[in-house]
């Protein structure tokens, strides 16, 4: 019985392996995507959280579209927005929108489309409607 659990158990570890070594990695197109979700998604949760400093409602809206030219000017703008620096959480989000715009003016300069440049829709998006669970 002991033999035949060890060999499934060697067999399961080479599976694994055998598909992590298949396993894309990931694009600069994929982790500008990515991040840009997160951003988005810890800039709401910080938006909606009581425990946060009043000057979060002055903070400039940020909403990311990758698919934007203006994305990098509502990046910039934010990270050097001038208040809210000791809300710990502010700091990581810019932190974090710095790390974004790099990634995309940098490493990823080559790889990005812009599909617009439409300014307006990054202030005001019409986000697609929310579907019933």
């Amino acid at each position: 019985k002991l033999p035949t659990m060890k060999m499934l158990l060697t067999l399961i570890a080479l599976l694994s392996a055998a598909l992590l070594a298949n396993a894309a990695p990931p694009t600069c197109y994929s982790r500008v995507l990515s991040l840009s979700k997160e951003i988005t998604e810890s800039f709401k949760e910080l938006q909606a959280s009581r425990a946060v400093d009043s000057c979060v409602e002055t903070l400039p809206r940020l909403y990311l579209d990758i698919h934007n030219y203006c994305v990098l000017a509502k990046l910039r703008d934010f990270v050097a927005y001038p208040r809210c620096e000791r809300v710990l959480e502010v700091s990581e989000l810019k932190e974090k929108a710095r790390s974004l715009y790099t990634i995309m003016i940098s490493y990823c300069r080559r790889d990005l489309v812009f599909l617009t440049d439409d300014c307006n829709a990054l202030e005001n998006p019409i986000l697609p409607p929310i579907e019933p669970s």
